[in-house]
């Protein structure tokens, strides 16, 4: 059975380089089926975003060659393109691994495009040595991809610290009024470092393709 209510945006690829992403959170069972069964008869990569887990199961009983990426809360079916050889070319950071989530999704919209990801948790502000002790590692990285929640300091301090692009994710993690993320977002959208990017609230494919709109500048 297919969505005949999606209009999917099947030209993505050839137009601006990316493939289309579905939400799925607000997707019945047989909507995700008939999304992904959609992207597969054109023989395109199928990413579904945004999955509970028991929803993920579902699908994959439907369509069992189906992968489910649980701790991104994803779905892909068709091959991902093989990692590159060589560093990374983003590197994608974490406040706490409370974030992980976030950073998880954002890392596997990227590999969707074959782009190289290394993952640099729990470096938030709050034990500011972990992050100048990983600041050698990410020289190689051409983007970086900040997610933090509570204040969400860490990608203004990154931008101070490291000259490739930063982009920023607020994540809804944190007391009071840093629930919800918009103390977060609020944050790096005042920051004081100089060319500092910010996406919505959680919205790691929402940066993974602003660092993919960069590496191909």
């Amino acid at each position: 059975m297919q969505d005949q209510d999606a209009r999917l945006d099947l030209s993505r690829r050839q137009r601006l380089g990316m493939v289309e992403a579905v939400w799925g959170e607000h997707k019945t069972v047989q909507q995700i089926v008939g999304v992904l069964q959609r992207f597969r008869s054109v023989d395109e990569l199928g990413l579904v975003t945004r999955v509970q887990p028991e929803k993920a199961e579902a699908v994959r009983l439907q369509l069992p060659e189906v992968v489910v990426h649980p701790y991104a809360r994803c779905l892909t079916l068709g091959p991902l393109p093989a990692s590159p050889a060589g560093p990374a070319s983003v590197a994608v950071l974490s406040g706490g691994s409370s974030d992980r989530t976030v950073v998880e999704e954002t890392a596997l919209a990227l590999r969707c495009h074959g782009v190289g990801v290394q993952l640099v948790m729990d470096v938030g502000v709050a034990g500011l040595h972990r992050l100048l002790e990983q600041l050698p590692k990410l020289e190689s990285a051409r983007v970086l991809i900040a997610c933090a929640g509570m204040e969400g300091a860490l990608p203004t301090v990154l931008a101070g610290l490291a000259a490739q692009p930063v982009i920023g994710v607020p994540i809804s993690v944190g007391y009071g009024v840093s629930l919800g993320g918009r103390a977060a977002l609020e944050g790096m959208l005042s920051s004081c470092a100089p060319g500092l990017l910010t996406v919505n609230i959680d919205n790691g494919y929402g940066a993974a393709m602003a660092a993919l709109r960069i590496l191909r500048c």
